[in-house]
């Protein structure tokens, strides 16, 4: 096992309260697996992928155990996890095309990175190059300032800078959701070639696009409210869901060649609850068409089939 997350809860300080953005999550990542989290927006899926690399000063972390190749990360820890940011936990982040600093070169930049992580920067420099070529840029980016490049030209610059050091675990987060179609399917299909390179061991892909992860994900976490819904392989996820959140999540998506006559979308009644006083029970239950009195009581996330997780009363 990769990452190994235990019961983690990381809250958001406000003045009326603490916001429970991420509350009892408990999951794995095996080596070599590209796992997806999807959910609405403010289901908590940039919260938790933020939480295991860096807790912004708004970010209070409450409980929880997070373990990387068997070795605990110190993620309370801001300064004890400067050891592992980088080397063995990498993030391309959201909105990665607005990271690069427009005040610096490509190079000179790459190169206070590297060397801030006790790393030569001349000896990493053919790498360097050779994998920028790999994605589609030559080496004339490393003289050019970031405001010279396209959109997609800055994610895949991001992209080879967060995997520079080969990390064990890298979370992209929303690395789609700025491009045009075309684009964003080169983007994924390179998170697959970074993975089968090796220039990462495990992967998090962080969106709320379902068909990007359908094509590239081996799993798919389904996040809801702060908690896990819903965990099994991409084409379980996809094509047999088994929460009645991922159903409807699924059921909103638009199939190829279906005319609205032959079909017609539908959309999820409600609003996600406040989580600065979350709901007990189930989280879902007010948007839940199969909700019943049990839901009153949170139900446990646990494997219903063989590698098959699944939070709901009905399913257990």
């Amino acid at each position: 096992m990769s990452l190994r997350v235990e019961n983690l809860k990381v809250y958001y300080r406000t003045l009326a309260g603490d916001v429970q953005a991420l509350d009892g999550v408990t999951f794995g990542i095996a080596d070599g697996e590209i796992m997806g989290l999807a959910g609405e927006s403010g289901c908590g899926k940039s919260t938790l992928g933020n939480s295991l690399i860096y807790l912004s000063g708004r970010m209070k972390y409450v409980d929880g155990s997070v373990e990387l190749d068997n070795k605990e990360l110190p993620i309370a820890d801001m300064h004890e996890m400067d050891r592992f940011r980088y080397k063995e936990v990498s993030i391309i982040p959201q909105y990665a095309m607005s990271a690069l600093n427009p005040t610096r070169k490509i190079g000179k930049m790459a190169k206070e990175i590297i060397e801030s992580r006790g790393v030569d920067y001349h000896s990493i420099l053919p790498e360097f190059t050779r994998r920028l070529e790999l994605v589609g840029l030559s080496d004339d980016v490393l003289r050019m300032f970031s405001l010279e490049l396209s959109g997609g030209m800055k994610q895949r610059a991001v992209m080879v800078l967060s995997t520079l050091l080969n990390p064990s675990l890298l979370i992209a987060d929303e690395i789609t959701s700025a491009l045009d179609v075309s684009t964003q399917k080169a983007v994924a299909e390179m998170l697959v070639e970074f993975r089968d390179r090796g220039f990462v061991k495990s992967m998090m892909v962080v969106t709320h696009d379902l068909s990007i992860l359908h094509q590239i994900a081996d799993t798919i976490l389904v996040m809801y409210a702060g908690h896990l819904a819903e965990k099994a392989a991409a084409e379980v996820i996809i094509n047999n869901p088994r929460h009645p959140y991922t159903r409807l999540l699924i059921s909103s998506l638009p199939e190829v060649g279906v005319t609205y006559a032959k079909k017609r979308l539908t959309g999820i009644a409600g609003t996600p609850p406040a989580l600065l006083h979350p709901p007990t029970g189930c989280r879902f239950k007010e948007r839940c068409p199969l909700a019943f009195e049990k839901c009153v009581e949170q139900p446990p996330f646990i494997e219903v089939d063989k590698g098959h997780f699944v939070a709901c009363w009905k399913e257990i």
